[in-house]
């Protein structure tokens, strides 16, 4: 599929995808939340590609929602606009491939909404996350934000709108990696590069795990997470792998004699 807001690149086992409206700071458009939704559909079902970075590039990342389009919408008109801005969010939210978020610049409202349902974010020290939903009037969305950082710190962060940097987000919890602008990509492509050496079926159990046992108590948590080890251990990929590691310690061990 040719896309006219979003840039998709495979590379060895992973994919990139980069906002493209440089001249609208990636403000998301209609169209690019329909591509969105699309992209993750198409890379979700690809089965070369075990994991998936989102980008804007090294200057933004999004400024959120198009509010030129926006202004000009019915509320007949907003209310497909929701359902078009849930579909994409959910999609992202849900994948069954690790979303890494590489985040340079700002990333505001509907921006930090595609931060906070990937997996893992790496930022550049020039990202800036806010949250100025209600200037306009609207809500921003807690729920994502809230699993991440916190009740209490979501409250604050939504609440008062003020602009998160780099290493406050670190801090907070809200970023996994702070690195300089020149290697923000570096140390997230480092990332896929790792999770694409796992089993995509066991990353896919994790991924779902790390969804649902913050959400059960303490030993119905344990007693899934058995389970989901059990139905993992008795696939013939875990043998053959532990034979591959088996064989290259092997190596290595022979290798310093």
């Amino acid at each position: 599929m040719k896309y006219q807001t979003i840039i998709v690149e495979k590379k060895n086992g992973y994919a990139v995808v980069t906002l493209n409206r440089p001249h609208e700071m990636n403000a998301i458009s209609k169209d690019m939340r329909q591509e969105l939704h699309a992209v993750f559909v198409d890379l979700e079902s690809d089965s070369e590609v075990k994991a998936i970075i989102m980008t804007g590039g090294e200057y933004v990342f999004s400024a959120g929602m198009d509010i030129k389009e926006m202004s000009s919408l019915s509320s007949k008109e907003g209310d497909e606009f929701l359902e078009s801005m849930m579909r994409y969010l959910k999609k992202i939210y849900s994948c069954k491939k690790p979303v890494i978020a590489a985040v340079g610049g700002i990333a505001l409202g509907g921006g930090f909404n595609l931060v906070t349902v990937c997996d893992l974010v790496v930022a550049s020290e020039s990202a800036i996350f806010c949250h100025p939903e209600l200037k306009f009037g609207f809500n921003p969305f807690f729920y994502p934000l809230s699993q991440i950082v916190g009740i209490t710190k979501a409250k604050e962060i939504v609440m008062l709108g003020e602009p998160i940097g780099a290493n406050e987000s670190l801090k907070i919890g809200l970023v996994n990696k702070v690195a300089p602008p020149e290697k923000f990509m570096e140390v997230a492509e480092s990332m896929a590069e790792i999770l694409v050496k796992h089993s995509a079926k066991a990353l896919e159990e994790l991924k779902n795990l790390c969804s649902i046992v913050p959400r059960m108590d303490k030993i119905a948590a344990l007693d899934i997470e058995s389970s989901i080890c059990a139905l993992l251990f008795a696939r013939d990929e875990r043998k053959v792998q532990m034979n591959e590691m088996l064989s290259q310690e092997k190596m290595r061990k022979k290798k310093q004699k």
